[in-house]
């Protein structure tokens, strides 16, 4: 299982300033196909400065959901390092 990209990326508007809501589409690719899947996750800004992905709703995949969330945090959170979310 690998986590290859997030799609139709949106970001919704909220009034609390360490919070960044978004949507959008997640691409999976399990042992021999290649699943779509619609996910809403927040972005949170701890008062140290850390971020913390908190996945809020993920469509139904057909694979152990502890990998998977993990797998996603990971992926979410390489993309925010590298300035991949939208602002």
């Amino acid at each position: 299982m690998r986590v290859t990209s997030l799609k139709s990326l949106i970001r919704k508007d909220v009034p609390i300033y360490y919070r960044r809501l978004y949507s959008g589409t997640l691409e999976i690719e399990l042992i021999n196909e290649t699943v779509e899947s619609n996910i809403n996750f927040t972005m949170e800004t701890k008062p140290t400065g850390i971020s913390e992905v908190i996945i809020n709703d993920m469509e139904h995949v057909d694979y152990p959901l502890l990998p998977l969330v993990k797998a996603v945090k990971q992926f979410i959170t390489l993309l925010d390092e590298n300035d991949g979310l939208p602002l």
